[in-house]
């Protein structure tokens, strides 16, 4: 199977979800439903279609792509199973974490959005 989304790879959810992430929500099959998922929900929120868009952006704008979906995705990878985590604690801190890095990233995206709004009036 191969990676399927658009802005992240499978790899990349697994280094963000960490080692103690379980096997199954880390596996390819079950981040590749995530990442969808995660480009979804970033286009419906900053109200683009950045993956219909996607091969004309620069590397800046793809990298930010990059991080706000292999971050909410990574999050759906430890919401699945805490179990492995040493506490929930440990899980918590790092959906808070990624969470806050998911927010800015979409803010910045949004802010994109009106800055060519207004570069294009």
């Amino acid at each position: 199977m191969a990676d399927t989304g658009i802005f992240c790879t499978t790899a990349e959810v697994q280094y963000k979800a960490g080692a103690n992430a379980s096997a199954t929500s880390k596996a390819e099959a079950y981040t590749n439903n995530f990442v969808t998922q995660a480009e979804s929900v970033i286009n419906a929120y900053t109200r683009y279609n950045w993956s219909d868009a996607y091969a004309a952006l620069n590397v800046d704008v793809k990298g930010i792509l990059k991080e706000a979906a292999s971050n909410l995705a990574a999050i759906y990878v430890i919401n699945y199973d805490m179990s492995g985590f040493t506490s929930r604690e440990e899980a918590e801190d790092m959906i808070v974490i990624l969470s806050d890095g998911f927010t800015r990233c979409i803010k910045i995206l949004k802010d994109l959005k009106t800055q060519d709004f207004v570069n294009g009036a």
